[in-house]
């Protein structure tokens, strides 16, 4: 793809990366991602707001050339993760006289993961402005979306705010602007369940803080740019500021066909009272569905057979995982089978340390579920519906 004009003299200038299917070696990526860079031109400055991956380095230089920039006076790092850092070292070889502009935390990082050389660093304060002449920049501490350095940069004339990996996707696309909205939402709530979601708090006070500012255009550096910006924004506030919803996730294992039963047996009676329920097979499950359905989950029960006195190894992993990604979720729950003995509970438990969230009382039967086990799960069912109505979660 060629570079884009965004605005006059405003330049989208990154990378699409179509063949991606992994981030962090843990993420999935099952639509690719972009690396976007934007370029802007003022009357008597030229600026490069953050770079792209390295492996994707001469995509960005080539778009420059394309451009015939023979000089960058400053690039702007909002973030210090690597695939929005990581072409500076190429960039201040190509272009000797830029200087880099970031924050005191974010260039202390950028000296540690890039070793660029301190000398090369103009750091800015909150709500510090630079001027291009005829147009000016303004630098918005916004931490934690989704590291502690993180900031976003604010377009005065233009009205335009380049928030990094705040507001983005992983969304390989030939359009610049989110033009297919649900598309662009659903990539973009997938990224927060992924990435942003155990960071709420510091995002609901960023949220806050851009209600200072006219926004037109929100250009973050995943996926597509947002010329209407009211959807992503209205979205992240649903995200971080609404209560749970009158939903169970339900990620479960069967090695023989016990908790299986088990699974089916409480969906059914959760369904019958009212409540939604997303399942997940996690032999199969796509981890960042999971992560998405967590989002507005009132519930999450695990189900799992016993291995060698505990959990199986796959709800281990979606208990670690629920536990870091912190929803906002008020009650979990457990159920399985097992042999002789177990220690579910206990394990399943301890991997929940960091959820403020009710344990419910846990179902676990000997062997295959007999009547008893069936009324448990019933009254299991119950407790949960009575609970979500209690607490106002709504479909």
């Amino acid at each position: 793809m060629e570079a884009r004009e965004m605005r006059a003299g405003i330049y989208w200038v990154g990378a699409v990366d179509w063949d991606r299917r992994l981030f962090d070696a843990l993420i999935p990526l099952p639509d690719g991602t972009s690396y976007n860079s934007y370029l802007i031109q003022g009357s008597e400055k030229t600026v490069l707001i953050d770079t792209v991956d390295p492996k994707m380095q001469d995509v960005l230089t080539n778009h420059l050339n394309q451009l015939e920039i023979g000089k960058i006076d400053y690039l702007i790092l909002n973030h210090a993760e690597q695939d929005h850092s990581g072409t500076t070292p190429r960039l201040l070889t190509e272009y000797p006289e830029t200087k880099v502009i970031t924050n005191p935390r974010c260039k202390d990082m950028l000296i540690d993961l890039l070793m660029i050389p301190e000398k090369k660093f103009i750091t800015i304060e909150e709500k510090e402005t630079l001027s291009l002449g005829n147009r000016t920049l303004e630098f918005i501490y916004t931490p934690w979306v989704h590291w502690p350095e993180t900031m976003s940069t604010y377009l005065r004339e233009e009205k335009i705010l380049f928030t990094c990996d705040f507001f983005g996707s992983h969304l390989a696309t030939t359009n610049l602007f989110a033009t297919d909205e649900w598309e662009a939402i659903q990539a973009a709530k997938r990224y927060f369940a992924e990435i942003m979601m155990p960071f709420r708090t510091s995002i609901q006070n960023n949220l806050k803080k851009l209600n200072n500012y006219a926004i037109d255009i929100i250009a973050p550096s995943h996926g597509p740019v947002y010329d209407k910006p009211e959807s992503i924004i209205k979205a992240y506030s649903s995200w971080v500021f609404d209560a749970p919803r009158n939903i169970v996730v339900l990620p479960y294992t069967s090695m023989h066909g016990s908790t299986h039963k088990m699974v089916a047996y409480l969906v059914e009676a959760l369904a019958r009272r009212g409540v939604t329920v997303k399942q997940f097979d996690l032999t199969a499950t796509d981890s960042g569905k999971l992560a998405m359905a967590l989002v507005d989950a009132g519930t999450v029960v695990f189900g799992t057979p016993t291995v060698l006195a505990g959990a199986h190894p796959n709800a281990v992993y979606a208990a670690f995982l629920t536990n870091a990604l912190r929803p906002k979720l008020k009650f979990t729950s457990i159920i399985g089978s097992y042999g002789w003995g177990s220690r579910t509970v206990e394990q399943i438990t301890a991997l929940l340390s960091s959820l403020k969230a009710e344990m419910l009382e846990p179902v676990l039967c000997k062997g295959f579920p007999r009547e008893t086990d069936f009324q448990a799960l019933d009254n299991l069912a119950a407790t949960i519906a009575d609970k979500h109505k209690e607490n106002g979660f709504t479909d």
